[in-house]
């Protein structure tokens, strides 16, 4: 046993110099990794993560929630989360991604000004690690930049350490022109110094410089972070805008070798340390940039299905289904260990830069036309041409589907709703719900006047009182979309066919109809999920499906049985069935397949 330790310690060792060795060729690389093995703390409870295994199944589902999305007088809104949960949401969804809980200085958290400490206006650690317990705990870790107004910028501008050499920096004078923007300000921000005046470089925002991985001692940081955030029961890394992480000025200065290396180093601490631990890497790119964030099953565990958001929303408001089909059919089934995380809103907009190469130009501008037409907003960013480009859509996601492209909103505002999430659960991945869909929350223009941010639209504060009575009311339809998302998401926990690496196949129905089929791993239950993505009717001939007709077969959101598969099918406007040979709950036939 001891031998077998000894072993592991030193393969450990090995694989953490490799990854070094690419990153910082300069450098004593047996020290840094002595002092990455101290910061990350195993000791003697080194463990060997098992390749290609799934931390995941058909029970995972994902909330994504701020702090402080429900409110409740005198309470910390953190114990307020909870309680929300845990009263409704307790077997139905397994994971919470709190946003950055940290103390900031702006874009609501992510201009981080100390990563160790919990904001007291959303409560403390112990509130965190209570959550934690109930839930797989998914974090921010906001790796690419930090607040001006942090400790270390401070250090920065006294150039002394830690931060003196902490943040990049660059020269107005050096060709920036190749650089990818996600916004349209400036890059540079002009600092003074207690040696001058210094630019430093800021991706997103003159409040959010960017950090220097070039340093080891900032990787050596980070990794302390990482442990902290461990001990803390954080089981899930939401690696936030990691394309940027790495800058080599007269290039892209996005998805460079040295972003990906340093990726799979921190992947190999992180589960070496706690092997159920999940990586998640954040990158708003275009499809085929985004699909190399996978490695070889050495760096993210789970990745964003960024085209998903745009192409379903796009789907859904024109009735045609003919490029989400072909993005579907282009995707390819992710290798056991990695998976998808599919997702339809969030705290950020419907981001447009992955829709390259998957809509026309015009077809785009329909989209944008419509978010407008709709109550909702457009961020632009500065493209390399010189010109600013739609980047995203700031919509609440309800109000984004209240209408269609055409003949703008309708009385099917719901109904389409909901089909787009019942999509999006059926779908091969796991599925994260934003908090304010699960609500039907309407665009905040009240919260987007005050702020003056345009992703503000999106980030209602619920008062807690106000929620809980909204929920319950069957006049509104906050209360019909939470009975409807629960009930959706319970029904999915109990079929492998839903496992986020069951087989997926894309059919073919027509284009005012999405379907696929889902066929568990051990091939003994298989789902047609069919959705009707239009407002008219659709008949759809159960033979063109091909269902065995030596199975039973019913729909799983209806109970609705098929004995004749020869008959047609009459799907209403944004109706969902979920076709299956293993009978309803409830029915007395169900029979629960584990993959």
């Amino acid at each position: 046993m001891v031998e077998q330790l000894l072993d592991l310690e030193k393969e450990f060792r090995r694989r953490i110099g490799e990854h070094l060795s690419l990153l910082y060729p300069a450098v004593n690389i047996d020290e840094l990794v002595e002092r990455l093995v101290a910061e990350i703390g195993m000791g003697r409870n080194l463990q060997a993560p098992q390749p290609f295994h799934n931390n995941w199944d058909q029970t995972d589902c994902i909330i994504i929630s701020y702090g402080n999305t429900i409110k409740k007088p005198d309470e910390a809104p953190l114990k307020t989360l909870h309680r929300f949960l845990n009263k409704h949401l307790q077997g139905v969804i397994d994971a919470v991604h709190i946003l950055p809980f940290f103390p900031f200085s702006s874009d609501d958290g992510f201009s981080v000004m100390d990563y160790l400490s919990v904001n007291p206006t959303l409560g403390e650690w112990e509130d965190i690690e209570a959550i934690g317990k109930d839930y797989k705990l998914m974090a921010d870790l906001v790796i690419n930049h930090m607040s001006n107004r942090s400790h270390w910028f401070d250090n920065f501008r006294k150039r002394v350490d830690p931060g003196k050499d902490y943040f990049v920096e660059a020269s107005p004078e050096d060709d920036l022109s190749a650089v990818v923007r996600p916004r349209n300000s400036p890059l540079l921000s002009e600092v003074e110094t207690a040696d001058g005046t210094r630019h430093v470089w800021c991706t997103f925002s003159a409040d959010q410089v960017d950090l220097n991985f070039k340093n080891p001692d900032v990787l050596v940081e980070f990794v302390r972070i990482i442990r902290e955030y461990l001990n803390h029961g954080v089981a899930i890394f939401r690696m936030d805008a990691v394309p940027y992480l790495w800058k080599e000025p007269g290039s892209g200065c996005v998805h460079l070798q040295q972003t990906h290396e340093l990726i799979k180093l921190l992947r190999t601490l992180i589960e070496h340390h706690s092997p159920e631990a999940i990586i998640i890497c954040e990158n708003n790119a275009p499809n085929r940039e985004n699909l190399t964030y996978f490695g070889n099953a050495n760096e993210a565990h789970i990745i964003y299905n960024f085209s998903l958001p745009p192409l379903l929303l796009y789907t859904l408001l024109s009735g045609d289904s003919r490029h989400l089909k072909t993005w579907m059919m282009s995707m390819p089934p992710a290798q056991y260990g990695t998976t998808y995380l599919n997702f339809i809103a969030s705290h950020d907009g419907i981001g447009l830069r992955p829709l390259d190469g998957l809509l026309s130009d015009a077809e785009r501008e329909r989209l944008v036309q419509t978010t407008k037409n709709f109550g909702g907003r457009v961020t632009f960013r500065r493209a390399r041409e010189g010109h600013d480009k739609p980047y995203e859509l700031n919509i609440a996601l309800f109000d984004a589907l209240k209408g269609t492209i055409e003949d703008g909103e309708d009385e099917w505002g719901v109904d389409r709703f909901l089909c787009a999430h019942t999509i999006m659960l059926a779908l091969e991945g796991i599925p994260a719900i934003y908090i304010q869909s699960l609500f039907g929350s309407r665009n905040d223009h009240w919260r987007l006047e005050h702020t003056g941010r345009a992703r503000s639209i999106n980030r209602h504060i619920w008062n807690e009182e106000e929620l809980e009575a909204a929920l319950i009311d069957p006049e509104k339809h906050h209360a019909r979309i939470f009975k409807e998302l629960r009930r959706l998401i319970k029904l999915r926990r109990q079929y492998a066919a839903f496992h986020p690496n069951a087989t997926q196949f894309t059919l073919h129905l027509g284009t005012s109809v999405f379907a696929f089929w889902r066929q568990s791993i051990n091939r003994n239950q298989s789902i047609f999920c069919i959705s009707n993505i239009s407002k008219q009717s659709q008949l759809i001939n159960l033979a063109d499906i091909n269902l065995i007709s030596t199975d039973d077969w019913c729909d799983l959101i209806s109970g609705d049985s098929y004995e004749d598969l020869g008959q047609q099918l009459q799907l209403q406007p944004y109706q969902t069935v979920w076709i299956s040979n293993v009978a309803p709950l409830g029915s007395g036939l169900h029979l629960q397949l584990k993959a």
